[in-house]
């Protein structure tokens, strides 16, 4: 058995545009400006509360408001054009999935900075329910790079360390597979530098996927 962890924004959808536009909302409602789009791409992955932290420490006072204009604005976003336009998947990401989720030895799983709600939602509006054994979110968990996600899925599971492999777009993503002693896919056509990653391995297409799982963690039998 093994068990396929996935982030989401920047390695299975691509909610940038949004993500940045509810960030200016957000600033916007206090009255200031929001940080550049690079900045702003630079802290996906975070959970909300740490994200805004990073973003604008000199702004404590300010930081539930910032995470509560970020939420409404992100959520009247993707009511007014649907999930398919807000957060399309990436080419190949479905059919990746799906040959993955086909094989009886491998679970799919989802550690992720979005809330529970958001994660529904997004789920809901691709069809995905279902998909993942695991689905971990920023509510139950300290912000990525912390390792708890990853320990939450193997439990959740019950595989080893050496059964599974986190597939992410970010550094975070990779730091908290290495806290939990997990190993590494990263994608270079997310929101951090390829070069950032350190990945175990680094594909540039989902169609490389599936040999990158099989070779960490064996092929299935």
């Amino acid at each position: 058995m093994r068990v396929v962890i996935f982030d989401v924004d920047g390695t299975l959808v691509d909610s940038q545009d949004d993500i940045c536009a509810a960030m200016g909302a957000a600033f916007g409602s206090i009255g200031r400006v929001a940080p550049p789009r690079a900045e702003i791409c630079a802290i996906v992955g975070l959970s909300l509360p740490e994200a805004m932290r990073v973003l604008a420490p000199e702004l404590e006072a300010h930081h539930v408001a910032l995470v509560e204009g970020y939420k409404a604005s992100y959520m009247a976003l993707r009511a007014e054009k649907g999930t398919a336009e807000s957060s399309p998947l990436y080419e190949g990401a479905l059919a990746a999935l799906d040959r993955l989720r086909a094989e009886d030895e491998t679970l799919l799983a989802v550690a992720t900075g979005k809330s529970r709600r958001g994660l529904d939602k997004l789920l809901e509006g691709h069809g995905l329910q279902g998909y993942f054994m695991s689905e971990q979110v920023a509510d139950h968990h300290p912000s990525k790079p912390h390792p708890a996600m990853l320990e939450a899925v193997l439990q959740e599971t019950g595989l080893r360390k050496d059964q599974a492999v986190m597939v992410g777009d970010t550094r975070f993503d990779m730091e908290m597979a290495r806290a939990a002693g997990i190993a590494t896919i990263g994608v270079s056509w997310g929101y951090h530098a390829a070069e950032s990653l350190k990945a175990d391995r680094l594909i540039e297409h989902f169609d490389a996927l599936h040999g990158a799982v099989n070779d960490l963690l064996g092929e299935p039998v």
